[in-house]
């Protein structure tokens, strides 16, 4: 595993304008961005023609102009690589079922993926667009539902980058699940 401070100096320097920082900041993490992926694919349908690789990178390069602005040390830059790479795939499945079905889509119940963990077939877009709704309310639980679901993290690393209790998180986690669920079976 890196060191844990000197990519939190990186990250410092990135902050602070030095353009050579990101440079070497990428191979640092690089073997971490690939694990992140990995878990995130493994929520894909098997026949996801986006591979891990290929979502490290995309991810990477919408993320480099926005390092300096991403705020915190090592666990925050790990929380937003989870958004741009859940973002990769959101992009990546819209451009998908846009071409698979010349632009119209058909619904699919949804139920599976707001268990989230219990079950890893779904329908990314959905969940991305359930999840834009619930940030109307509250962001903090989709927060919650970005590090646990799309970065793979237990409840306590989540707290840790939320710095917030373990038990309102755990609380917070149940509370967006169940919110999901009701929106997804709704639709």
């Amino acid at each position: 595993m890196p060191d844990p401070t000197r990519t939190t100096r990186l990250l410092q320097r990135v902050e602070a304008g030095d353009d050579a920082a990101a440079d070497e900041l990428l191979p640092l993490v690089y073997d971490e961005l690939r694990q992140l992926a990995e878990r995130q694919m493994g929520n894909e349908p098997a026949a996801h023609t986006l591979q891990p690789t290929a979502l490290v990178h995309e991810a990477w390069l919408r993320m480099v102009d926005d390092l300096g602005a991403s705020p915190g040390g090592r666990r925050q830059f790990f929380a937003f690589a989870a958004r741009v790479m859940r973002n990769v795939l959101v992009d990546h499945a819209r451009a998908r079922r846009a071409d698979k079905r010349g632009g119209k889509h058909v619904r699919r119940p949804l139920e599976q993926a707001v268990v989230l963990y219990e079950d890893s077939v779904h329908d990314l877009v959905e969940l991305d667009e359930a999840l834009a709704r619930l940030a109307e309310f509250d962001e903090q639980l989709v927060r919650i539902v970005e590090l646990r679901f799309f970065a793979g993290l237990s409840a306590r690393e989540a707290a840790e980058v939320l710095d917030v209790p373990l038990r309102s998180l755990e609380r917070g986690w149940a509370t967006a699940r169940a919110w999901l669920r009701g929106s997804m079976i709704e639709r």
